[in-house]
């Protein structure tokens, strides 16, 4: 089938959240049918893909280049870790068949993971106008990871090159930068907080439509799993003080992590000073729904025998490059510092009724 298809259905369920403020907790049986229908038939229409991507030839630089960005990082660590190590590790890999015997080219191919056009909220704490960088950890702890994503044109299979990925996460123990929030780390009582940036940033994909960014594993808060926000902006322009801006946002999503992984890493610090419950995937408000048909979830190796040693993570991603959806934002990166700004409604929630340590829907 073609993508225009989906397009349209992904349009029309940008205004569920509207209808529904708080996002999928509200979503009735029959708008919760309709959006895993268009999961479905994306997925059904991008096994179309896999011949041309393996002609293409971007499979195998796929695979060259998480290899070698692997290799790189555990040299500059000073790592050592034998194949037969990495292979026997989990790495959400295990229904694919991965064996000792399994070649790299297989290990590291992109088309393990696929995400379609899941729209989600962007959620209140998304920040308006952040940097191009591919650096973000800054001053924070935890455990480092390189994220690898490629994004592919869901009509064309080919890569989109010059599209703005923006990334962020909250930190090691649940909190936010760039915002100040009662339902947010320390709240009003840390206001120095609206000008933070950390893992907090954006990158242009390059021609075989990938981009990284270095960051760390994120932490969690009350009522949502684990999880990285992303957008695509496309047709977006560099400015001079190294933000975004115009263009269309075709992609808003939220991608997850293996739930073993997160309670290992949860189980380290500083990830075990924070005392609030672990929301697990199966719980979250947006996971099942997305995994029902899609695969959501970073695949990942190890760096090293210990976690802290790091992670290398990687997921494609195919999207539909005309699609538009309204930002909705509550904080501004401006060239003064970072700003409250009345949020926007077109999609996701507005700010949660949870008391500290809380969040807001689809944050």
């Amino acid at each position: 089938m073609r993508f225009a298809a989906i397009a349209t259905a992904a349009a029309g369920l940008s205004g569920l959240a509207v209808a529904h403020p708080g996002g999928h907790d509200a979503m009735t049986r029959a708008e919760l049918t309709v959006k895993r229908s268009m999961y479905e038939q994306a997925k059904r229409g991008l096994s179309a893909c896999s011949s041309k991507l393996d002609a293409s030839g971007l499979e195998r630089r796929a695979a060259e280049r998480r290899a070698n960005a692997v290799a790189e990082l555990r040299a500059k660590r000073k790592i050592k870790r034998d194949e037969a190590t990495v292979l026997a590790t989990d790495h959400n890999r295990t229904a694919d068949g991965i064996t000792e015997d399994t070649p790299v080219s297989e290990l590291f191919a992109s088309n393990g993971t696929c995400v379609i056009n899941p729209v989600s909220e962007f959620g209140p704490f998304w920040v308006k106008g952040e940097y191009v960088r591919t650096e973000l950890v800054e001053d924070q702890a935890g455990v480092p990871v390189l994220i690898d994503g490629q994004f592919l044109n869901a009509e064309t299979c080919e890569p989109i090159e010059g599209l703005y990925w923006d990334i962020w996460n909250c930190n090691s123990t649940g909190v936010y930068s760039g915002v100040v929030a009662s339902n947010n780390g320390a709240g009003t009582a840390d206001p120095g907080n609206i000008n933070s940036t950390w893992l907090r940033g954006i990158q242009q994909t390059d021609s075989d439509g990938v981009a990284q960014f270095s960051t760390l594993f994120p932490g969690h808060y009350s009522g949502r799993a684990t999880h990285t926000h992303v957008i695509a902006h496309i047709n977006a322009t560099q400015l001079e003080n190294g933000t975004v801006t115009g263009g269309n946002d075709a992609f808003v999503g939220h991608l997850f992590w293996d739930q073993q992984l997160i309670y290992d890493i949860e189980a380290l610090s500083p990830y075990n000073e924070n005392t609030i419950e672990i929301t697990t995937n199966a719980d979250d408000s947006i996971f099942p729904n997305e995994a029902a048909t899609i695969d959501p979830v970073f695949n990942y190796i190890q760096l090293g025998d210990d976690l802290e040693d790091g992670l290398f993570a990687w997921i494609t991603i195919a999207i539909n490059v005309t699609a538009s959806y309204s930002e909705s934002y509550s904080f501004e990166l401006t060239e003064g510092g970072g700003v409250a700004v009345e949020a926007g409604s077109d999609i996701g929630g507005g700010a949660g009724s949870g008391g500290p340590g809380a969040a807001p829907t689809g944050m």
